[in-house]
């Protein structure tokens, strides 16, 4: 059954992350902002059409969410999306942007820039099968395809095939020689590539992504392009999502204190009653929450030492927060004194 489409505020987005941003990730991610788009890890075609596991799980509050998608064959893609939209996903991105050996060898990522054909066919299936946006997250370029033109011509011919809304990662990618985390870090960054993306089309949404740390950054890009996907910083410093709906949204919404989110986040953990579920699957993610904070450390510390192992505490994060809560208020009495 098909759903009349979300209406998406694509200013600001939270990178997919594999191996990060799962829903515990996403669900944490959210009280912080309620305007953010979030996206899950990648999932490959595979996964959803031949694996056991619920790879399409999500909690409602995520919303608005968007799963991203890994893979080449129209016909999978479009059952994919079909099952995205079923489950109540706002969005389906297509990975063309990852690098990885394992992902090159399963025929997507970004080595699918080399051939912008398939592309356009798997977003001409999916959007015949979905209301929801089909949208594609590339890079500006892979090895030596890595002029303007090369760029461009992979956004015309995925544009033709009914695309609307890119998100690039504004570095190039080398499918040799390079590890997918070098991939992220030595490439050069070229921002006026993207912002010359925009002026030659107008009419698609292009979303930059890449090396961005602050929301006075977001802002400056804004000037450009319509829209900021932000990753590892995030994760990194979370807390800094709490200004972004009153920055980049301009929204009336209350910022949240960092104990409200440690509060909630507690209360989502005590819910949880799935099979070997453990509380160090959400602290995990809280880890950087009291980032440049006194008491941070402390935080880290004691999420790490009592979270794992084989009698983790049941009430990790109150009384992480309460070693945090004490730390600080002996940095104060010792101001004063």
């Amino acid at each position: 059954m098909k759903k009349s489409p979300a209406i998406i505020d694509r200013r600001f987005s939270v990178a997919p992350m594999l191996d990060w941003t799962d829903r515990h990730c996403r669900y944490f991610l959210r009280l912080l902002s309620k305007h953010t788009l979030l996206y899950t890890e990648m999932v490959t075609t595979g996964a959803l059409i031949h694996g056991k596991g619920d790879y399409l799980a999500f909690n409602e509050e995520e919303h608005p969410v968007a799963l991203q998608l890994g893979g080449s064959d129209p016909a999978d893609m479009a059952r994919c999306a079909v099952m995205a939209q079923e489950r109540g996903y706002d969005e389906v991105n297509i990975n063309v942007g990852c690098p990885s050996d394992r992902v090159k060898n399963g025929r997507f990522g970004a080595c699918l820039m080399a051939n912008p054909d398939a592309v356009a066919a798997c977003v001409t299936e999916m959007q015949k099968s979905v209301d929801i946006p089909v949208t594609v997250k590339c890079r500006i370029g892979i090895d030596d395809m890595d002029e303007f033109a090369d760029f461009a011509r992979f956004i015309d011919i995925v544009a033709e095939g009914g695309c609307e809304i890119f998100i690039v990662h504004a570095r190039k990618a080398w499918l040799q020689g390079l590890s997918p985390k070098e991939n992220r870090e030595i490439p050069p960054l070229n921002y006026p590539r993207v912002y010359q993306l925009k002026l030659a089309h107008p009419h698609l949404h292009i979303s930059l992504n890449g090396g961005i740390k602050t929301l006075e950054q977001t802002q400056s890009h804004l000037e450009h392009i319509d829209g900021v996907m932000m990753g590892r910083e995030v994760y990194a410093n979370p807390y800094l999502l709490a200004e972004v709906d009153h920055t980049i949204f301009e929204s009336r919404a209350t910022v949240p204190s960092r104990e409200q989110i440690v509060v909630k986040m507690q209360e989502y953990i005590n819910r949880q009653t799935e099979a070997g579920f453990r509380p160090w699957h959400v602290a995990r993610h809280m880890l950087g929450l009291f980032q440049g904070q006194t008491g941070g450390k402390i935080w880290r510390r004691y999420l790490s030492q009592n979270g794992t192992g084989k009698t983790p505490d049941p009430d990790l994060l109150f009384n992480a927060l309460q070693q945090v809560k004490q730390a600080q208020h002996d940095v104060l009495e010792f101001n004063r004194s």
